[in-house]
């Protein structure tokens, strides 16, 4: 993957995971054509592994098909919580845990 594509590499996305799309405000333009353009999407995957959802494609050049980017994006279900994890150079790194439950355990206070 560029690494002079990007403005920061793997930025912290604190729970912002995408399963689609770019995160066009970390592109600095193609270091190959030297273009600010939109990106491409190729090689979009999902596969289903011991419970886990894992969606992978590329985030390309639109002008000269230069790779800039691998994108992984995964999803499960861990007990009474769905996680989400991303994964990418242009887009960056986040997870997120969200209760399955109405009400979230975690945010729920202790009467006495």
């Amino acid at each position: 993957m560029c690494g002079d594509c990007v403005k920061k590499e793997y930025p912290n996305r604190g729970s912002t995971c995408l399963e689609n799309g770019s995160f066009l405000l970390n592109f600095t333009g193609c270091a190959v054509c030297n273009k600010l353009d939109f990106m491409l999407i190729t090689n979009r995957s999902l596969k289903e592994e011991d419970g886990e959802e894992i969606v992978t494609y590329d985030h390309l050049c639109k002008n000269c098909h230069h790779v800039v980017a691998r994108h992984e994006y995964t999803f499960s279900i861990m007990d009474e919580f769905q996680e989400y994890t991303m994964l990418c150079l242009l887009c960056g790194k986040a997870e997120d845990t969200i209760s399955i439950l109405p009400d979230d355990p975690r945010q729920m206070t202790l009467l006495f």
